[in-house]
């Protein structure tokens, strides 16, 4: 999944103070009742959102599902 332009751009600001390095952002990702943590990708100006096993299999989530998702940047 990746992250809408609008709110890519938003992260984009606040990239350099909350990075770890090679532009990972650190993130919670939010689906129905579930919440895991991970890291957002940069790619193409914008940003990658992996949806974890753990959080595919407990929300019966499967590619090419679309679903509503919370993002959170850890800062």
């Amino acid at each position: 999944m990746t992250v809408p332009p609008v709110e890519a751009e938003m992260i984009g600001e606040i990239a350099g103070i909350v990075t770890y390095g090679w532009g990972m952002i650190p993130a919670s990702v939010t689906i129905r009742g579930t919440t895991v943590t991970t890291s957002l990708w940069p790619k193409d100006g914008g940003y990658v959102v992996p949806i974890k096993k753990v959080l595919q299999h407990r929300e019966g989530v499967a590619i090419g599902d679309v679903v509503e998702i919370a993002l959170d940047i850890d800062a």
